[in-house]
């Protein structure tokens, strides 16, 4: 594709954290932290942490003890997450349990801006309920909707895991302005599958994101937490690790491994979104008129 005349390039510098998650949440937050530090080294502009970051991936089992993780927002984490913010000067999306009121809990993107600020939050639409995916048992669907946040850098729409399945999801997102999708994920293999289903279970997940990006001509950004994380009375999960960021005609820029924490640092023009949109125009063909039965569970 050539690139159209006239457009001033923007380019946003994004930081992806993969990061084994330990069972002290504070150490989950130093480590975090640390972990911010060293992608503003590396001149990330938005750094975006996995999915519940704080601790262990505790929906494998409904345990109402696992309540007591959850925290307000605005409270301790985005507080100190807040703070490295501003003396970095970057964006950080952090993934985390919500504590809403008593009985009503979220999992929730908070946005903070580079001077520390909440920019915004989104809470997790789609929720899932599987085999070490009990997250039903935790958290209420968010009802803040799709959405996008103007961050300096870029324009900027929070997804979390299990809405990465959804292209509903996606496009109004992409709708709401947003020129990168960020996805923080804890996604993973049961170890007894891996042998005979992971390389497909893999390789889905992958493609469907990428599929975001070609459709609505954004880059879509995907940290995920990697390690076994054990359970008793089970195998626990092997989170696949990774990580990666695609362009808006969905090609992969920068993937980490399978086997080891990671820093991702990707510079993305923004201006690529323009000149794919203009050679791909799927946005302007969209029959809007035609769409109405997307708003039924299923068309008898």
């Amino acid at each position: 594709m050539k690139r159209c005349a006239g457009k001033k390039d923007r380019v946003a510098n994004v930081g992806l954290v993969q990061m084994r998650c330990q069972v002290d949440p504070a150490v989950n937050l130093a480590a975090a932290v640390k972990h911010v530090r060293t992608a503003a080294k590396r001149g990330a502009d938005i750094v975006c942490l996995p999915e519940l970051f704080r601790s262990r991936y505790f929906c494998q089992a409904e345990d109402h003890d696992s309540f007591t993780l959850a925290e307000t927002i605005p409270g301790p984490s985005t507080t100190a997450l807040g703070k490295v913010a501003r003396e970095l000067g970057v964006v950080i999306v952090a993934s985390l349990f919500e504590r809403r009121a008593a009985g009503v809990y979220h999992n929730t993107v908070a946005v903070l801006d580079a001077k520390g600020k909440i920019a915004g939050t989104y809470r997790k639409m789609h929720i899932p309920d599987d085999p070490l995916f009990y997250e039903k048992f935790y958290f209420t669907p968010g009802d803040l909707g799709f959405r996008a946040f103007d961050v300096g850098p870029a324009r900027i729409g929070t997804l979390i895991c299990w809405d990465q399945w959804y292209p509903e999801a996606a496009r109004l997102t992409a709708l709401a302005g947003a020129e990168i999708l960020f996805y923080p994920t804890a996604i993973g293999w049961h170890p007894a599958e891996k042998p005979t289903d992971g390389e497909a279970q893999h390789s889905a997940w992958e493609t469907i994101q990428r599929s975001h990006a070609i459709a609505n001509g954004v880059f879509v950004a995907v940290p995920n937490r990697v390690g076994h994380e054990p359970h008793p009375g089970g195998d626990g999960i092997e989170f696949w690790g990774q990580s990666f960021l695609v362009d808006p005609a969905g090609q992969v820029m920068a993937r980490a491994r399978a086997d080891r924490e990671e820093i991702l640092v990707v510079p993305c023009d923004l201006g690529a979104i323009e000149t794919t949109r203009t050679h791909w125009p799927f946005l302007r063909d969209r029959r809007i008129d035609a769409y109405g039965d997307l708003t039924r569970r299923y068309a008898d």
